[in-house]
């Protein structure tokens, strides 16, 4: 990667801190989290898949927004546990680049998930009669398709603007994980460019994906205003709202990071906000969707039953 200055075949983190009395606990607290953030997202994925009231136009993108989780999870979190436990916090050049280009797949193909969500809340919302018409099985299929192309897509620019980049002095990234920006500013050439493609990607695939969103709950806040009743309504907000968290968690955290300049004096908060959006949010998401949807809550029942009566039926 970079130019033939780039003699070393590793870098190495610094990690989240420094004082090596607090890596245990941080360990089995980001393990507790992994743990759960694998146990959530599958439950909720054979949740969808074995519970036919679930088969609807929400729960299809939801399926795949837990797959996302899953994924870009796992691109961070297991590194990240073994460097708590080691003193030498090292990644080879092409472990760099591998993690730069799955991060970058699967953050934005989270984003545009989450957009194609709050469309899919809109149409809901709007036209319930024609729901199930509009959000067809093709649309549907084609809206996830998409999504993940376009994080295919960001991953291979960012993947690209790595290789640009000259590493001719110190090797440590001030940081838990191979990012673009945290390698920008560990680089000796000249990152104008590479300061120009990132800001440009993260307008271009950030924040459109988030003005998608924005645009949706436009709509959705018109409709729902024009509904008369205050019990329709209140009903009509409920379905939003567990995606409208899981959308401030994801954009909050993830602009803090990557729309401001660039520094080569790294702060606390640049590597504690990236936390939320790559270890704390996979493990909410499916929380999230769990506890405040009421479909969700009478699915497990329905599986806790059956699983009951399946015993009990077993034993004669």
């Amino acid at each position: 990667m970079g130019r033939n200055c780039n003699q070393e075949t590793e870098f190495l983190f610094t990690g989240l801190i420094d004082r090596q009395v607090s890596q245990i606990p941080l360990f089995l607290l980001f393990l507790a989290i992994y743990l759960i953030t694998m146990v959530a997202n599958i439950g909720l994925i054979f949740l969808i898949r074995v519970d036919s009231r679930l088969h609807t136009p929400m729960y299809f993108f939801l399926h795949y927004l837990a797959f996302v989780d899953l994924c870009y999870s796992t691109v961070i979190a297991p590194k990240m546990l073994a460097d708590f436990l080691t003193e030498r916090k090292n990644i080879s050049y092409i472990g760099c680049g591998v993690q730069v280009f799955l991060f970058g797949v699967f953050v934005v193909t989270e984003g545009f998930l989450l957009a194609t969500m709050a469309y899919d809340r809109y149409v809901a919302i709007s036209s319930p009669l024609l729901y199930s018409v509009i959000m067809s099985p093709k649309l549907r299929v084609w809206l996830v398709i998409g999504s993940f192309l376009i994080g295919c897509v960001n991953g291979m620019t960012q993947t690209v603007n790595l290789l640009y980049l000259s590493f001719c002095g110190s090797k440590v990234i001030d940081h838990f994980f191979c990012d673009i920006s945290p390698l920008i500013s560990l680089s000796e050439s000249d990152s104008t460019i590479n300061q120009i493609i990132l800001l440009a990607s993260a307008t271009l695939f950030g924040l459109s994906s988030g003005v998608i969103v924005l645009i949706s709950y436009i709509f959705i806040l018109s409709t729902i205003l024009r509904i008369h009743s205050t019990e329709g309504k209140h009903k009509a907000f409920n379905t939003c709202t567990s995606h409208l968290t899981a959308v401030c968690i994801l954009y909050g955290t993830a602009l803090f990071v990557y729309l401001k300049p660039s520094s080569k004096d790294s702060k606390p908060e640049d590597k504690w906000a990236p936390v939320f959006y790559t270890v704390v949010t996979p493990m909410l998401n499916p929380l999230i969707y769990s506890l405040r949807n009421k479909e969700v809550k009478d699915a497990l029942k329905r599986i806790h039953t059956s699983t009951y009566l399946y015993i009990d039926l077993s034993e004669y």
